[in-house]
């Protein structure tokens, strides 16, 4: 296997690899052209958008800087919110529902790193999907990490880090996110 039919399976990859490496500038690219956009331009915002993400939903806003990998690993729901500085590292699949907010300074990371110097040299990585559901609301500066699920109608609060799946229903805060109070569901 290549490293980029190794990273496309989840496996762990070389991420300086040349092919890989047009990849990712072909997304800073991409990046660059919606970033560049007028603020005022939701028409072609979105038509942007469906060009260079996975597939995207209706009534979607993402405010400047817009940051990711790859761009085609992202699928966005309808009704999504994303306020200044988000940045999605797309190696994989990243799913965002319907109705979800994002507070600014907002870090999704699909790759990881190896725990040993050795393999960190060797410019070594490895991808996990994250699935993030409906009704979330991820507040100010949270991060989430490689191969995260959280569910519906999830809140995640400013500055949380989320290293381990979120169940519904649930207000998640700190470093690591944990569970401290459970939300009702007044959709239903």
């Amino acid at each position: 296997m290549n490293e980029m039919e190794k990273m496309l399976a989840g496996l762990e990859y070389c991420y300086d690899d040349e092919e890989i490496s047009l990849m990712k500038l072909h997304a800073i690219e991409n990046a660059n052209i919606f970033n560049s956009l007028a603020e005022d331009d939701l028409d072609r915002q979105h038509e942007v958008l469906s060009d260079i993400l996975g597939s995207v939903g209706e009534k979607v806003w993402i405010a400047k800087r817009f940051c990711f990998d790859n761009g085609k690993n992202i699928h966005i729901g309808n009704n999504f919110t994303a306020n200044f500085n988000l940045t999605i590292l797309d190696i994989k699949e990243v799913y965002i529902g319907d109705n979800v907010m994002i507070g600014p300074n907002t870090t999704i990371t699909t790759v990881g790193h190896p725990l040993s110097p050795k393999d960190r040299r060797a410019h070594l990585a490895q991808g996990s999907e994250i699935r993030i559901g409906n009704d979330v609301w991820l507040g100010a500066n949270v991060t989430i990490l490689p191969g995260v699920t959280i569910g519906d109608n999830v809140v995640v609060g400013a500055g949380a880090v989320v290293t381990k799946d979120i169940p519904p229903n649930s207000l998640a805060l700190g470093v690591p996110a944990r569970v401290v109070k459970e939300l009702e569901n007044d959709l239903d």
